[in-house]
C-alpha cells in the first residue's frame, strides 16, 4: 500500500496557501515590474509593445494585461541567440536550449538570481509530489542543453535530498543503481519509466519490490491511465511535473501527492492564461485552449504571455491557494486531423491502456492513401500475451477508436521491444504523408 506522503502544513512556503487577494497583489506588483523590465531591456518587446500601442505603465490590474502582445517560439529564434537577454551576457550564469529538432533552437538564459529562483520552485515542486528532505532523488532526466536534468537536480539539493545524477540512457544501469542505491524518488519522462520497468522485469526483479516511493513525471503528455498502469506495476505514487525552456524549465506547475487533480500552477512566479488558439481571446477559467505563460520573477530573459501550443485548462486551487491546470491532452501542433476529426496521442494511449493484451509501447503512424490521409497504430503486445489474444486485441482497439474517438485507424499489433524505446520525450507521431 502506498503511504500517506502528504507535507505538513508546517513545511508549505506562507505563499502556497496565501489568499487570493495576497497572491493577486503580488502578482501585480511583479507583473509591473517585468512589464517594464522586457520593455527597457530587450529590443524585441519595445518594438512589439510600441506596435501593438501598449506602454508597462498601462498595466494597472491583472486584467490589462490581454493588451499586450503574445511572444512565440518563431520570436526566440528569430532573436537566435542572446537577443532576448534582458542582461548583459557577463550576467548569464547559465545558457540552456530547447530540445526542438526543427530549425534553430530556443536558447534562453539564467542569472544566479534566476536558478535560485528555479531551484526553489523545483524544491517546492518534489515536495508537493511527496519527496522530502533527506530522500535520495534519482534523476533520469537528460544533463546537458535540455532543462531537465539540471532543474531536477539543483531542486532536490535545495530541499535538502541525496541526489543521484544517473542523466538518461544506459537502461540496464538505471536498474542496477536502483536496485543497488535504493532511491526514494525517480524523476524521469513516463514513456522512459516503462522502458526502465521492461528492463526490470527482464531481469527478473519484481518492480513493486524496488524503494521508490515516488516517480516525478513530465516532459510530455501522459494520461491517468497511465498514472495507474505506472503505480500499480511499481506500488508508488505517479505524480506530473510541468514546465518548459522558454518560460523556465520543469517546476512551472506541479501535482501536489495529496490530492492529484491537477497541477498547481507556482502562480508567485509564473502568471497564465488560456486562450481560443483560433481568436486569440482571454477564456475565463473553466474554459479548454491554450496556455499562455508570462514570467514575473525572471532576470535575464523575462517572457510576456508566452504561447505554449499546450491545452489545458484553468481551475480553481484546492491542496494550494494558486490555481491548479489540467493534465495537458496535447499541443496544438500535435493535433492530427483525420477525415475532419480531431485526436491527439493521448486518446490514443487511453483506449490502449484499457486493452489488457496490448503494452502502452505505441506509435501514430500517418500515411497518404490517394488523397486521404490514414493512420495506423503501432502497438507491442504484452510479454504475458499469445499473439492470439493480441492480434485480437488489436481488432478490439481499432474499433475502440472508432467507436469513441469517431474515426477509423488501422492496429499493427507488433512483437515486444519492436518500437525503438526513447531515453527523453517519446516521438509518438511519425508522419510519412510527405515521404
Amino acid at each position: 500500500m502506498m503511504p500517506d506522503l502528504s507535507p505538513r502544513p508546517e513545511d508549505l512556503e506562507p505563499i502556497e496557501t496565501a489568499s487570493r487577494d495576497e497572491l493577486t497583489a503580488l502578482q501585480l506588483d511583479r507583473l509591473r515590474w517585468t512589464l517594464r523590465h522586457a520593455y527597457d531591456n530587450v529590443g524585441h518587446y519595445r518594438a512589439a509593445f510600441d506596435a501593438a500601442d501598449v506602454h508597462p505603465d498601462d498595466c494597472r490590474e491583472l486584467a490589462d494585461l490581454g493588451r499586450f502582445p503574445f511572444t512565440t517560439k518563431a520570436d526566440l529564434r528569430d532573436n537566435y541567440p542572446f537577443g532576448m537577454f534582458a542582461v548583459p551576457r557577463e550576467q548569464v550564469s547559465r545558457i540552456h536550449a530547447s530540445s526542438g529538432t526543427t530549425g534553430r533552437p530556443t536558447v534562453v538564459g539564467y542569472t544566479s538570481a534566476d536558478i535560485k529562483t528555479w531551484a526553489a520552485v523545483m524544491a517546492r515542486s518534489i515536495r508537493a509530489s511527496g519527496g522530502r528532505p533527506g530522500h535520495k532523488v534519482h534523476v533520469a532526466y537528460g544533463y546537458g542543453l535540455f532543462t531537465g536534468g539540471l532543474g531536477a537536480h539543483y531542486g532536490a539539493e535545495a530541499l535538502g535530498c541525496t541526489v543521484i545524477p544517473v542523466s538518461g540512457g544506459m537502461t540496464e544501469r538505471q536498474v542496477m543503481l536502483i536496485k543497488d542505491f535504493e532511491p526514494d524518488v525517480i524523476m524521469v519522462t513516463p514513456s522512459y519509466m516503462l522502458a526502465i520497468i521492461d528492463e526490470m522485469q527482464r531481469q527478473g526483479i519484481d518492480p513493486r519490490s524496488t524503494s521508490l516511493k515516488v516517480g516525478i513525471f513530465g516532459a510530455e503528455p501522459w494520461t491517468d491511465e497511465m498514472r495507474r498502469e505506472i503505480e500499480t506495476t511499481l506500488d508508488m505514487h505517479a505524480v506530473d511535473i510541468y514546465g518548459l525552456s522558454e518560460v523556465m524549465g520543469p517546476g512551472v506547475s506541479n501535482e501536489c501527492v495529496d490530492t492529484k487533480d491537477g497541477l498547481h500552477i507556482w502562480e508567485d512566479h509564473f502568471y497564465p492564461e488560456v486562450i481560443d488558439p483560433v481568436t486569440e481571446a482571454v477564456l475565463p477559467d473553466g474554459e479548454m485552449g491554450e496556455l499562455v505563460f508570462t514570467s514575473l520573477t525572471k532576470e535575464a530573459m523575462p517572457v510576456i504571455r508566452y504561447r505554449t501550443r499546450d491545452l489545458t485548462r484553468l481551475l480553481p486551487g484546492t491542496a494550494r491557494t494558486m490555481r491548479r491546470m489540467e493534465k495537458v491532452t496535447g499541443r496544438s501542433d500535435d493535433m492530427i486531423i483525420l477525415r475532419g476529426v480531431n485526436l491527439f496521442p493521448t486518446q490514443i494511449e487511453e483506449l490502449i491502456l484499457r486493452t489488457p493484451a496490448l503494452s502502452p509501447h505505441f506509435q501514430c503512424v500517418l500515411t497518404r492513401e490517394g488523397r486521404l490521409d490514414a493512420l495506423t497504430v503501432s502497438v507491442e503486445r504484452r510479454v504475458d500475451a499469445a499473439s492470439g489474444a493480441a492480434q485480437q486485441a488489436g481488432t478490439d482497439l481499432a474499433e475502440l477508436v472508432k467507436n469513441t474517438i469517431g474515426v477509423t485507424v488501422s492496429v499493427n499489433v507488433v512483437e515486444p521491444d519492436d518500437i525503438e524505446r526513447s531515453m527523453g520525450k517519446m516521438r509518438r507521431i511519425v508522419d510519412h504523408r510527405d515521404a
